[in-house]
């Protein structure tokens, strides 16, 4: 049996699991005064397979992917095996979760989250006596 065949067969036997496992996106998150950017790198993620959640202090994103083979044509060999993207990532209480953006773009997916208005810095007036 060859090595694709392995695979292959390795999938078959086993989708459960193969539907539990996914790819973890890689983030860069970005801090200023008035809250975080979060930037995933999602590509091949359409918006429609794309789902984010937050339960409790919790951030969800997931995105199912769909390999494109042309027809009559069968994979051989694929650095990407897995159809699904899936990250966690746990809120501080200074974030507004109700506020969050969200843009997705080139594969990229941009969350804009603000922090609490009592989480932000303010400036203090001096007065003069």
């Amino acid at each position: 049996m060859n090595d694709v065949q392995a695979r292959k067969d390795d999938k078959a036997s086993n989708p459960a699991q193969q539907e539990a496992r996914a790819l973890t996106p890689r983030v860069d998150v970005l801090e200023d005064d008035g809250g975080i950017t979060l930037l995933a790198d999602l590509p091949g993620v359409p918006k429609d397979q794309l789902e984010l959640k937050v339960e409790g202090d919790a951030l969800f994103i997931e995105g199912a992917i769909a390999p494109s083979t042309p027809d009559k044509l069968e994979p051989v060999y694929a650095e990407v095996r897995l159809p699904r993207y899936r990250r966690s990532f746990t809120l501080s209480r200074e974030l507004d979760a109700s506020r969050i953006e969200a843009n997705l773009k080139d594969g990229v997916l941009t969350l804009r989250i603000p922090k609490h208005e009592h989480a932000q810095p303010r400036r203090i007036a001096v007065q003069v006596a």
